[in-house]
């Protein structure tokens, strides 16, 4: 049975006890690899989800590097070439992770920095990540609409230091968030 179906069922069901009805925001959004000049193959999907403790990230990717991977909510909707640091960079039109407080700060899902920090990937050695994730500070996700999000070649220490942003580096796969 198609989703909007079960949910208008449901729905009518709920509503005909007398119960309130609440339906959780959610965003579907394809990702694809980067490259110099324009969005490359698809690498899968991530769901996230208003939840109770958070927004809930349901992620399936294949076709990626093994091991973790810095994983952000970035400003601009858009995964072309763009400027990072003063250089073109691929997905830079993405801008830099989403700061909506300006705190200008790196300190992780769970600190006080960016919104836009989000927990890392870990891609197993066959370039797979089946997994799911809660981002405790994302509770609202219509807040991500009209965004990017970004995978990056490392892994993420959740600090500025000693490399800023976490050190995740490199942008290797990018999908908006509609």
């Amino acid at each position: 049975m198609r989703r909007g179906v079960r949910l208008a069922i449901l729905s009518s069901i709920a509503l005909s006890l007398g119960a309130p009805v609440a339906l959780a925001a959610t965003v579907d959004v394809h990702m694809t690899l980067t490259t110099p000049t324009s969005p490359g193959a698809a690498v899968g999907s991530i769901t996230i989800t208003d939840a109770p403790g958070g927004a809930k990230i349901s992620v399936r990717l294949s076709g990626l590097p093994a091991g973790q991977h810095g994983f952000h909510v970035h400003q601009n909707p858009s995964c072309d070439p763009g400027p990072v640091n003063g250089v073109v960079a691929p997905a830079g039109g993405a801008g830099g992770h989403l700061d909506p407080d300006k705190t200008g700060m790196h300190m992780g899902p769970m600190g006080k920095g960016h919104l836009g920090d989000l927990p890392y990937l870990t891609v197993a050695p066959d370039g797979t990540d089946n997994e799911t994730l809660v981002a405790p500070r994302l509770t609202d996700v219509s807040l991500l609409k009209g965004r990017s999000l970004i995978i990056h070649a490392g892994g993420d220490n959740y600090a500025d230091q000693p490399k800023p942003l976490g050190g995740g580096g490199a942008r290797i796969a990018c999908g908006l968030v509609q």
